[in-house]
């Protein structure tokens, strides 16, 4: 015979089952006991009905064995507690854990590098002391400057508003773009972090056009004399011809060009108005 592993689930199970059995058999009895005490009759007559009945049915099988019965009773009820224990078991099984990412942590460095990165940022596009409103707006439209920036594909007006934005970005105050009609040469004004006046001209050229030297002309005769400049630029993003840089320097004229107008954009070059000049 097979031995059963003991399951205390199911065997749980099997004296719940048992316990509900015998409750209803115990309710059965006690309703028939009632039932004799109000038709004794007819309770005796059904009793006589029922063993009649036992007596027939069993008339040529072999003898009835209440052990056989009480063991096939109980083969029942081990069944039924089994099927309800796996009944209970097998959403336990479905239910596999989930295994859930830990955050990384953060390193020192990590936390060193954050830092510093936000502190530059927040230097970089935080208005300076006395700053104007047009500063502002300026400064919010260009919160981070790009890091590669492509200032010949602007157009003249966007171009004008790029140097603004960089003049902001590295301390001026009181900037304002005054390019246009009748702007007599000046398309940005601004005071240098160093309090003198800024006035610059910007020449957004095409690839193979240079800055010539009557472009330097018609500029310095209007910025030193018509805007009072103290440091008077001209940024281009083309090159300039050897007689241009000569009267600037003879002017005293800082001249930008392609690729120290990509340097001032990167931060790897000076600002104009740190570049020396005769004022």
């Amino acid at each position: 015979m097979r031995r059963r592993r003991f399951d205390l689930r199911t065997t749980t199970w099997f004296f719940v089952l048992l316990a509900l059995l015998l409750s209803l058999g115990g309710l059965i009895a006690r309703t028939a006991a009632q039932a004799a005490q109000r038709r004794p009759v007819w309770a005796v007559i059904l009793l006589l009905l029922a063993s009649a009945a036992v007596i027939a049915g069993h008339r040529g099988r072999r003898r009835w064995s209440a052990r056989r019965a009480l063991r096939r009773a109980t083969e029942a009820l081990e069944a039924a507690a089994e099927t309800a224990a796996d009944a209970l078991r097998e959403p336990a099984v479905a239910a596999a854990p989930v295994e859930v990412a830990e955050p990384p942590v953060a390193t020192p460095a990590a936390t060193a590098t954050a830092t510093a990165t936000a502190t530059a940022t927040a230097t970089a596009t935080a208005p300076a002391p006395g700053a104007t409103y047009a500063e502002e707006t300026l400064l919010l439209d260009a919160a981070v400057v790009p890091q590669v920036m492509d200032y010949a594909v602007l157009d003249p007006e966007e171009f004008e508003r790029a140097i603004a934005e960089l003049c902001v970005r590295d301390g001026c105050t009181d900037v304002e773009v005054v390019g246009g009609a009748g702007d007599l040469g000046a398309d940005v004004l601004a005071v240098a972090p160093s309090g003198h006046r800024l006035v610059v001209q910007c020449k957004r050229y095409g690839e193979g056009n240079r800055v010539g030297s009557q472009d330097l002309q018609r500029f310095g005769g209007t910025c030193f004399t018509v805007h009072e400049a103290d440091i008077a630029v001209l940024v281009t993003t083309a090159d300039f011809t050897a007689p241009a840089l000569e009267y600037a320097e003879q002017c005293g004229i800082v001249c930008v060009d392609a690729e120290a107008l990509t340097a001032w954009h990167l931060g790897t070059g000076p600002c104009p108005w740190d570049t020396p000049y005769d004022g």
